[in-house]
């Protein structure tokens, strides 16, 4: 059950104006759902609605992480984005004060049609180098982006290695342990003959984190931005469903994946299943086992 609405208390309400000239005293704060991570609001003051994200202040460095993140994707003019209002903290909570966009989820032909061709304008704008130029986070997960030449050990170091250590931190062997190994040993040999670009992806492109705008335009938000291989988005949109079967034929058809991109998605999706794994727990476990062995007999023929 939704929680009821509710006021900000008087620390808040003072932060948030010193950061944004907003006054919220008084307003009505209506509980938004969907979120895993952080609480989040609407915030009704006067005739203005915005929209609010709260996680405890430590979280801070997660939300000046999404504020660079949207004005990477705001520069590239490919969707609509939210924009950041204001952050900071309190002694015991940060905010993120965002613009609020009524938005719709993807659902019609023409809502994927138009998606697609904003992605695909995303992906043409390339780096020279793989990676960021800051850490971030996927989710609550730190993610690394130390800049790489190379895509194949940018993936090892700063996607797939990082998010094993964590799990066998957390106990989780097996799979995770011997065939991982001989994977992370076998990527390199992938991409011999396959180099992508270093292209602008959203980074976590799940249906969750897509809509469509009031006035049609695609919108785009909650990114973990970085320069990659634009089939990592693609890949991402594929593993929990949700985009319309048009959204898929518009892209490949303006431009067509490489050979061997069914085994890229696992590989690249194998990153999210772990940090699903590192996040939630066991439940994961399973299929980041059966990823794994999939990828270490394909790669080891």
């Amino acid at each position: 059950m939704t929680p009821p609405p509710h006021t900000p208390d008087e620390r808040l309400a003072r932060a948030l104006k010193a950061a944004s000239g907003i006054d919220v005293a008084g307003a009505r704060l209506n509980p938004v759902g969907g979120g895993c991570i952080n609480r989040t609001l609407e915030v009704h003051a006067g005739d203005r609605t915005y929209f609010l994200k709260l996680n405890a202040a430590a979280a801070l460095p997660m939300f000046e992480a999404e504020v660079d993140g949207l004005a990477a994707l705001a520069a590239c003019d490919a969707f609509r984005v939210p924009r950041p209002l204001a952050y900071g903290a309190t002694d015991d909570e940060a905010f993120l004060l965002l613009e609020h966009l009524p938005l719709r989820p993807l659902a019609s032909a023409d809502d994927g049609r138009r998606f697609a061709e904003a992605l695909v304008e995303l992906h043409r704008d390339t780096g020279e180098r793989f990676g960021w130029t800051r850490d971030n986070y996927i989710g609550a997960t730190p993610q690394h982006n130390t800049p790489h030449d190379g895509w194949a050990k940018f993936l090892v170091e700063c996607r797939l290695l990082p998010q094993l250590q964590m799990a066998r931190a957390k106990g989780h062997g097996g799979a995770l342990g011997r065939d991982a190994d001989k994977l992370l040993e076998r990527i390199p040999a992938l991409f011999l003959d396959y180099r992508p670009r270093p292209s602008l992806l959203h980074g976590d492109l799940w249906n969750g984190n897509a809509a469509i705008a009031a006035d049609g335009k695609p919108v785009i938000f909650d990114p973990a931005v970085y320069r990659g291989d634009r089939d990592a988005d693609l890949a991402m949109s594929e593993l929990f469903g949700g985009f319309p079967a048009s959204f898929y034929a518009t892209y490949r058809s303006a431009w067509p994946p490489a050979e061997g991109y069914e085994l890229r998605k696992t590989l690249y999706n194998l990153y999210h299943i772990l940090n699903h794994l590192n996040l939630f727990g066991r439940a994961y476990l399973g299929q980041a086992e059966r990823m794994i062995r999939t990828l270490a007999t394909e790669l080891l023929r």
